[in-house]
């Protein structure tokens, strides 16, 4: 499972793992967390499914804002809808951005490094999403502001 905050397009690790690895595993998801504009979300709109292709799906969760997202446990509904997989053989991939600045910017330097410890300081996906942290893979990117 590849997670991006947009859908639509290819997430980050997956195309890091093309590059690097040049394969694609047998079933490959697309696995978007959504936060809804209401409290809660009814367990019968959790989880949406869509067949991409032969080896792709694109899955979406959706969690309320006052909801804990819990990842495994918004995949066993899947389980029960029909969609077949073990989450003790799943590998979650994450994308990591290391930030840097720039030697030039059209910020000043201390705005950039304020920014830069602010987003270190961010909530771990893996530990919000509750994700295992034994069946997570990080393919990190340096990104320069």
């Amino acid at each position: 499972m590849f997670l991006t905050g947009d859908p639509e397009f290819a997430p980050t690790a997956l195309m890091h793992s093309l590059k690097h690895y040049k394969v694609l595993h047998e079933n490959n998801v697309v696995l978007t967390i959504e936060t809804a504009d209401t409290p809660r979300v009814d367990l019968s709109e959790r989880v949406r499914i869509e067949p991409v292709g032969r080896t792709f799906s694109r899955v979406v969760l959706r969690f309320g804002y006052m909801e804990r997202p819990n990842v495994p446990q918004a995949l066993c509904i899947a389980r029960k809808l029909g969609w077949q997989f073990d989450i003790m053989s799943t590998s979650f991939f994450v994308s990591r951005r290391k930030l840097r600045p720039a030697a030039r910017s059209s910020m000043p330097l201390w705005q950039d490094r304020l920014f830069i410890s602010l987003a270190r300081a961010a909530n771990d996906a893996t530990d919000y999403f509750q994700i295992p942290t034994g069946r997570v893979v990080e393919v990190g990117t340096q990104v320069t502001i």
